[in-house]
Parts: structure tokens; sequence; C-alpha cells
């Protein structure tokens, strides 16, 4: 599932792909943007910001985020060509962008605007735990879960990481933001984890390698937890599945 260490990796591969690269292929499958032709221009550079990426190329932006199937592939894409959004290529490396959520191209001198209300980026620059955590607590009332997947509270985290760390910190889901005891250390273990999962192939949570052990919720319901051996719950009435250990996070 595509979150912030997702689009940290895919822009880190597009930067490699494409930076300072003149670009010979320009084909944007967005019908508003079908007449954009960058071709011949160079790509200055590539950047993420939370779950979203922009390519600049002289005086445009090309802004997209993945939502929950996209990817940007690079060299071949073997799947149906009516998934591919946008074909960027040089000399010697084609970028495919598949099932974005969003493509739009902007003006350059303008593109962070559309990222200006989100909180501080935890794999950024501007990462800032203090801010992270008085976002964090400004509604105690707030269900944890869904304040941590608030980008306007700290961006990158998605479903997989929002549950993670409920189960790290030993709250549930639905538990509320003012129940935390230290919620500093909430938005610092966030931190911690999209930074240490930011180059891998594969997210590891758990610190366990091998196949199947990366998690300690997400994905496991019906399996005993890995401390204490409760069967984990799942809940898919809402908007995201829920994972938890009714013994080890507390209501």
């Amino acid at each position: 599932m595509p979150e912030g260490d997702t689009v940290f990796r895919a822009a880190t591969k597009l930067r490699e792909a494409l930076a300072g690269k003149t670009l010979t292929r320009c084909d944007i499958r967005v019908p508003r943007y079908a007449t954009v032709d960058l071709r011949g221009q160079v790509v200055d550079e590539v950047l993420s910001r939370g779950k979203h990426l922009f390519i600049r190329v002289g005086e445009a932006s090309i802004h997209s985020h993945l939502k929950m199937d996209g990817s940007w592939v690079i060299g071949s894409f073997r799947g149906a060509p009516h998934r591919i959004r946008i074909a960027l290529g040089t000399a010697d490396s084609v970028a495919y962008g598949v099932d974005l959520g969003i493509l739009e191209v902007l003006e350059r001198r303008l593109d962070q605007e559309v990222v200006a209300h989100l909180g501080p980026d935890l794999l950024g620059p501007d990462w800032d735990p203090q801010l992270a955590k008085a976002n964090l607590i400004a509604d105690p009332d707030r269900e944890l879960a869904d304040a941590l997947l608030d980008q306007r509270v700290m961006a990158g985290v998605g479903n997989v990481y929002a549950n993670e760390l409920c189960f790290v910190l030993g709250r549930a889901p639905d538990a509320a933001v003012g129940t935390l005891a230290d919620p500093l250390r909430m938005v610092q273990r966030a931190r911690d984890m999209l930074w240490l999962n930011r180059n891998r192939p594969n997210r590891i949570i758990t610190g366990n390698t091998r196949r199947g052990q990366q998690f300690w919720v997400y994905g496991r319901a019906g399996e005993p937890c890995r401390r204490c051996g409760t069967l984990i719950e799942r809940d898919d009435s809402g908007d995201r599945i829920r994972y938890w250990c009714p013994s080890c996070q507390a209501a």
C-alpha cells in the first residue's frame, strides 16, 4: 500500500532515471493535459512531499499522487497499456506513471500550493516533531487512527503505519488521542518507522525480515498476537480497515 516511504522511494528512483536529462518522450494520457509537450526540456529535480510527488521540468511541474493503487515504473511496463497515465522518456530510460490517483501539470513556481495544507513531512527537511505533536493533540477527543491518517497532522502515514503505530504504543485504533500518555513518542516512532523503511522494497515493522513476519497486526486478523497470543481483530466497517490486539491495546 503506497504510503510516505513508498513515495519517497519512487522519487529516488525517478531522480536517478530522469534528473539532469533531456526528455525525448512526453506522453500524458489525461485529457486536460494531453497537449502538454515537454520534450527537449531538462528534468531539473524530483521531490516528494508526504504522499505527493513532483517532477520539475523547466517552468512546469508534474504533480502525482499514487492514492491506493498507483505506482511509478522505470524501464518497461508489462501490464495493460490503458493503465499508463504518463510516460516520460530520455535517451536511456523511460518512466511510466501507472494507475495514478492524481496527475496534473502545474506551474512550477506554484506547485507547493497543493501541499501547503500538509503537516510536517516525516521524511522531509521540514520534519518537526514538536509541531507534529501539537497537531496530533489539537483534538484530544478524536480517534487515534483517524488523527494519524490526517495528513494535516503529519505527512506520510497511511493505513499500514496507522495500525502498526497504535499497536506499538498500546492503544486501540478507536482510542481517543487524549488517552496517549506520550504523544511526542507517537510522532517520533512514526518518523522512525518510515525512515527505516524509506529504501526498503519490502516494508518491515517488527524487525523480523522473514516472509509473513514483518507486521505486528496489519493484515493478521484471526492470527495470534506476536506478544500475547490473543487473536488479532479486524474492523472493516469504516473507510479504512483496522487491526488490533484486544489484549495489548487499551480502548
